[in-house]
């Protein structure tokens, strides 16, 4: 099942140029590129990360923006900044500020796609836009923190959907987990397996925990309830530990 993207994140947002670069030499990057530096509200003049069609990355200065094109002058070689694991983070919505800092963090470690949804025990957008509507702030969020960070593209920041679509949705994942605070005996690596996987989805409940029959239903959909310790973490904690824990064990920071 697809589900809906609401920021225009995930690859149609990387900065990818049609021809190579040459450091200190201004190149024009082609209409794709161009509509990549628009998802990024980008102008002329800020720096953004670029890639040539062989992968490699630079920073750059964006020189021109119109209609059919765009120019750049890259100034820097730099590592690839896209982690080869693909993390999918699934959030049950908390109350208050907590998922805006959960989008800026989880930009920051590198994740791939973020799903809030709601759950038996979490709130849902109406109650959080009740006294104020903040919820279309969402996609600033991460584009301000995909600049910060120097991502090379977007996490994908998909629709607010229940638990049962959200599961749904992770069924061609290669791994899937989710935080329990409850006796299990699996831990986080164990949860992953001996194999390197490409793509690791990720389940976080909120701050009530799931009920039995979440758990359950879960389980019955090849998602392996996994402890990220022996302290009980809020909800936002417990989203940045394994996103950073994926990234260890499998991704970027191995």
């Amino acid at each position: 099942m697809s589900l809906v993207c609401v920021n225009s994140g995930g690859p149609v947002s990387r900065i990818v140029s049609t021809c190579a670069l040459t450091l200190e030499q201004e190149t024009a990057i082609g209409t794709a590129a161009r509509d990549a530096l628009i998802i990024w509200q980008a102008r002329v003049g800020e720096i953004v990360t670029v890639e040539d069609p062989f992968q490699q990355c630079y920073r750059a200065r964006i020189t021109g923006l119109d209609e059919g094109d765009a120019t750049v002058v890259p100034f820097e070689q730099i590592d690839a900044v896209e982690s080869s694991l693909k993390i999918c983070v699934c959030q049950a919505l908390p109350e208050k500020e907590r998922f805006e800092l959960v989008l800026q963090k989880m930009t920051e470690i590198g994740v791939t796609r973020i799903v809030p949804f709601v759950s038996r025990h979490s709130t849902t957008v109406e109650q959080r836009d009740a006294g104020q509507k903040k919820s279309h702030r969402w996609p600033d969020v991460l584009l301000r923190a995909g600049r910060q960070c120097r991502r090379a593209q977007l996490p994908e920041l998909m629709e607010v959907v229940d638990f049962e679509t959200m599961l749904d949705a992770l069924a061609d994942w290669d791994v899937k987990l989710l935080l329990s605070e409850k006796n299990t005996a699996w831990s986080f690596r164990e949860g992953i397996g001996t194999a390197k996987p490409d793509r690791i989805a990720v389940i976080v409940g909120p701050e009530g925990g799931f009920a039995d029959e979440e758990i359950t239903l879960a389980q019955s959909r090849g998602v392996v309830p996994v402890s990220v310790g022996r302290r009980i973490l809020r909800t936002e904690t417990a989203a940045i530990v394994a996103a950073t824990l994926a990234q260890f064990c499998v991704g970027d920071y191995a």
